[in-house]
Order: C-alpha cells, then sequence, then structure tokens
C-alpha cells in the first residue's frame, strides 16, 4: 500500500506531515534490519498494517493543543508516533518494558524532529504524571490493561470525548467488554478503511472516570 493513500482517508494532511509519513517506511526499514522490532511479514505491508491503524484513532478524536497521550506497550512506536505527526501540538509518551524496542522509538522520533514525543523503558506502572488519554494495540486483554493505567488520568477535561482509553484490536469482543463495569464505544475499522486486514479490526474507547 503506497503512502500517499493517507490523502484518501485523511484530506486534511499538510505536506509537512506527509513528508514525514514518506520518511516512515525507509527507517523503519532500516532500523528493523538492525533491531528486529516489527516481524518480517509485517514490515512489507507497514503503511496499512502499522501506520494506517495507529491513525484509526484519529477518526475517533482529535486531541486539542495541549493534550497529553500515553501510549502503552508502543513496541516499535505504535500507534504513538503516526499520532504524533497527525498531532503535533499535543504530546505522546510512549512506554515499553522492552528496552532495544525503545531505543528504535527514540531513534525514529530523534530523526524526524518529533519534539512531542517522549519515550520511556520501563512499565506503565512507573511513568511520571497525568494523561487525557491512553492509547494501545491489543498489549493483552482490556481486562488486565485497566488496572495499570487506571491512575494515570488527569481529572479535567479538554478534548471532545471524556477522557479515557483508546484500544485497538481485532477479533470478536463481547465477553471482554462484558466483564468491563464501564462506558464503552466500539468503532468498526472496516467502516473507515478499505481491504481485508481492517475487517476484523476495532477501536475501543472506554470512559475513564
Amino acid at each position: 500500500m503506497d503512502i500517499h493513500i493517507l490523502r484518501t482517508y485523511f484530506p486534511g494532511l499538510s505536506d509537512q506531515q506527509m513528508k514525514l509519513f514518506e520518511k516512515l517506511v525507509p527507517l523503519y526499514e532500516e532500523w528493523n534490519a538492525q533491531i528486529n522490532v516489527i516481524s518480517r511479514k509485517d514490515i512489507e505491508h507497514l503503511t496499512e498494517r502499522h501506520i494506517l491503524h495507529s491513525l484509526a484513532i484519529a477518526k475517533q478524536i482529535r486531541f486539542t493543543p495541549g493534550s497529553r497521550i500515553l501510549d502503552v506497550g508502543t513496541g516499535g512506536g505504535f500507534p504513538g508516533i503516526p499520532l504524533a505527526i497527525m498531532f503535533p501540538e499535543s504530546h505522546f509518551v510512549l512506554v515499553d518494558s522492552v528496552g532495544k524496542k525503545i531505543k528504535v522509538v527514540k531513534a525514529i522520533a530523534g530523526e524526524l524532529g518529533l519534539d512531542n514525543v517522549t519515550a520511556i523503558h520501563g512499565r506503565a506502572e512507573q511513568v511520571p504524571g497525568k494523561f487525557d488519554f491512553v492509547v494501545s494495540r491489543a498489549v493483552t486483554s482490556l481486562e488486565n490493561f485497566i488496572p495499570w493505567v487506571r491512575a494515570k488520568f488527569r481529572s479535567e477535561m479538554q478534548n471532545g470525548i471524556p477522557n479515557g482509553i483508546l484500544y485497538l484490536k481485532g477479533g470478536n469482543l463481547d465477553a471482554e467488554l462484558k466483564a468491563l463495569k464501564a462506558y464503552t464505544e466500539v468503532l468498526e475499522l472496516s467502516d473507515y478503511f478499505k481491504g481485508e486486514f481492517f475487517e476484523t479490526k476495532k477501536l475501543v474507547y472506554i470512559q475513564m472516570d
């Protein structure tokens, strides 16, 4: 999938944002050859399975300037790095317990000049500060995930929806969501993006009071 497909789904992207997205693919290919953070099968589909998938969050919300977002289990920088390009006036803290992955995140953020990205090697519970939203891509079940981040939210609200979790996951989530005692919304990514990859993919929003 050509990186310019992003403008089909997000026509408001500036030329500067597109230049940064264009740099992502060769940067990840170069780094992945040194430190494997993305499977060989997936690196060939980076635009669709990582960049566009990450940007699905921008179909649910446009983060206001000054918003703080925590990306838990970021791996090689998803969804945090694409979102940091999309929302340059919001700040993103990307955390992962695997040091080599954070090394790649820091290198790529540095080469792109993303001064709105902070990368931390550690666990979510250890990250200082409070956030408007926590984002993640299917690092565990939601029942396990919520206790890691429950104490991470600001009390004041500055976005169009209340502060909470934006979680990218696939498959049937009915049983998982039923176990949660929280307000949730589920977006089917196939409603926004074409292609077989997105047919079972979802974005779950969980409001955190």
